[in-house]
């Protein structure tokens, strides 16, 4: 590759990473104003007992989307694939917005999940392919950083805009921010991707996530079906995932495990932290809208800080357990710690998650995506589960067979053009300074991208459905913060697996 071939990739990649943590912040902005509105929301639309429909609607949308992915990347390339996506995301932000009724208001945010499933998708792909280890290192503490001005201003901007505007327009705000990112990440990714032609099926059993939580937020108070759709999506999960993630196989499985636990805890627990302030704890709509934002803005400093002190240090079972304790600690202080408990409280659960989720995030991707040799074993074993229908090729040199292993996913390729696409992966892991094959490596990428956000996908979604599903029915919050905090703590003791052997 000439110097001024190898610059231009460089400027292109460090536009692509400002791209995908301007993402992070239109994301940070938006859990803002839905979270501080849905007190409100709830209220306007008279959906008190149907706060799971209200909270569950976008990451449903976000996991339906993962599995599609791949294949719409294909059809439809980089540009329109992101072109779509934004559209689809603005639109459903606007069905939402006008919604008279808790179910088309659940619609909107469906649809507005989805669409951001399918970009979060190709971002992260885009991630993987072309950014190494050191600046996606950089990109995650970033990304947390992006959460600290909206914790600090997005509550009470919020509520300002709430009393001036209404809440309507106020859900709005997010989509210039979104498209400012993705006008960068087009820029950076202009021309990159192709259509490929080829698809892929869904595992059937990949299904009943969706079908259980859905069932979960629907229920209405049938206690049966709830529980029943807890069953399916429970077996759905250990279903989708690598077998050795239920098992707790030590190294990049264990960290799936605790990452899909991490985000049921803690996702559930952020989802609905406005309405436990309100009503559990009696306080008013501004001061739930501080502690709203102490716990992300204690996440965002925490991750800067370890990231500058101890970039080295990774301690996700300890910050973990301390989130645990947290979440703990508003469980049960319901009416005995009163607002500035809870706002401690909730602080303290953004410093474990500060300290737990850079360390998590890296142990969940870089050991499939980026260690090459030093993994082989272990992406060969992730293979072995994940493509069950898909025979392996002949025996290659350990660089081929590493990229054939990231090339697996959790959802099987039942194409025998995967083969094909595998192979074409490894003149690139023998020759790192070469650019990507830009058609196969695009749609393989895509494909490991779903992988790695799969597990947290699940994690929130079951997480908002089942916390939201508790907290409709009376004194249910309590009851939910107290099965958000025992999930947090088995995350935690996933997390002491999740570190690979030497």
């Amino acid at each position: 590759m000439s110097v001024r071939a190898d610059g231009r990739r460089r400027a292109g990649d460090r536009l692509l990473a400002v791209g995908i943590v301007a993402l992070e912040f239109a994301a940070a902005v938006s859990t803002f104003v839905a979270s501080t509105l849905l007190p409100v929301v709830t209220a306007e639309l008279g959906a008190r007992d149907r706060l799971g429909l209200l909270v569950a609607g976008s990451t449903l949308g976000l996991f339906v989307a993962l599995p599609l992915a791949g294949t719409v990347l294909r059809r439809l390339g980089a540009g329109r694939t992101l072109a779509l996506g934004t559209v689809v995301y603005a639109g459903g932000l606007v069905v939402a917005a006008t919604a008279q009724q808790a179910g088309v208001f659940a619609l909107g945010q469906f649809t507005s999940g989805l669409a951001g499933g399918l970009l979060a998708v190709f971002g992260i792909s885009a991630a993987i392919r072309r950014l190494d280890e050191a600046l996606r290192l950089k990109v995650v503490a970033a990304s947390s950083a992006m959460w600290i001005l909206p914790a600090m201003a997005g509550p009470a901007a919020t509520l300002a805009l709430e009393h001036a505007v209404g809440w309507r327009w106020t859900l709005l705000v997010p989509v210039p921010v979104v498209l400012a990112g993705r006008l960068l990440v087009v820029r950076a990714v202009r021309g990159e991707a192709a259509s490929v032609t080829g698809g892929e099926r869904l595992r059937p059993a990949g299904l009943l996530v969706p079908a259980g939580a859905a069932a979960m937020v629907l229920a209405d108070g049938i206690w049966p079906v709830a529980v029943v759709g807890a069953a399916f999506a429970a077996a759905g999960t250990v279903a989708l995932l690598p077998a050795e993630t239920a098992r707790l196989r030590r190294g990049a499985p264990a960290a799936l495990a605790a990452m899909t636990l991490f985000a049921a805890g803690y996702v559930g627990a952020d989802s609905l932290i406005t309405v436990l302030l309100t009503d559990g704890y009696g306080v008013g709509l501004a001061r739930a809208a501080v502690v709203l934002g102490a716990a992300p803005l204690a996440w965002g400093v925490t991750s800067l800080v370890v990231a500058r002190i101890a970039p080295e240090r990774q301690v996700p079972a300890a910050g973990l357990a301390l989130t645990a304790t947290a979440v703990g600690v508003l469980a049960a202080g319901a009416g005995t710690v009163g607002f500035a408990g809870a706002l401690v409280a909730w602080a303290l659960a953004g410093v474990g998650v500060g300290l737990a989720y850079p360390g998590l995030y890296l142990r969940s991707t870089t050991t499939v995506a980026a260690r090459g040799r030093e993994t082989v074993r272990d992406a060969r074993a992730l293979r072995s589960e994940t493509t069950a229908e898909l025979q392996p090729p002949a025996p290659t040199p350990q660089a081929a067979q590493a990229a054939e292993a990231a090339a697996s996913t959790a959802h099987r390729r039942r194409n025998p053009e995967t083969l094909r696409d595998a192979r074409a992966l490894r003149s690139d892991t023998t020759a790192e300074l070469q650019p990507p094959a830009p058609t196969p490596q695009a749609a393989q990428a895509a494909e490991l991208a779903t992988a790695v956000i799969t597990a947290e996908a699940i994690g929130g979604l079951l997480g908002r459905a089942g916390g939201g599903a508790l907290a409709s029915i009376d004194g249910g919050l309590p009851v939910a913060y107290g099965m958000f905090a025992v999930v947090l703590a088995l995350a935690a003791l996933a997390a002491t697996r999740s570190k690979t052997p030497s």
